[in-house]
């Protein structure tokens, strides 16, 4: 791989969109590229190595804040990994808060599913559920 990429060239080699990496820099991210002799952004390698640390760490679900606060810890690698852990622990129990919310809206859901009787739509238990008062009584 050329030492210089092309925005095109980093968002293929990271499967990131271009419009995503543009974003990144506005937000100070990944740092601003150098500019060629036409204007064009040309990146490098520690580019390279940026991107797909942010891009690995969304797709762990990272909010930008903790990926950007990571990726200071990453820069300094002398310090202790303490504060990696909380990061990661808290994202972790907040997923697994979010899969207990989705494991109970499932249930909710399949209860109300087994309750409909399949007759016509003045009888169905899963319209009730969502509008207690008949949605014709409105008005």
């Amino acid at each position: 791989m050329s030492s210089q990429l092309t925005i095109g060239k980093l968002a293929g080699a990271t499967g990131t969109k271009v419009e995503t990496i543009r974003y990144y820099e506005q937000i100070g991210l990944l740092p601003a590229p150098a500019r060629s002799a036409s204007n064009y952004r040309t990146y490098d390698a520690a580019h390279l190595r940026r991107l797909s640390f942010i891009r690995r760490a969304r797709d762990l679900g990272f909010s930008i804040d903790q990926v950007r606060e990571l990726m200071g810890l990453a820069d300094r690698r002398d310090r202790s990994c303490m504060a990696v852990d909380v990061i990661a622990n808290q994202h972790r129990d907040a997923i697994t808060r979010k899969i207990a919310d989705l494991t109970a809206l499932a249930s909710e859901l399949d209860s109300l599913i087994d309750s409909c009787s399949r007759n016509t739509v003045a009888d169905c238990r899963i319209l009730e559920a969502l509008a207690p008062a008949p949605l014709n009584a409105v008005g």
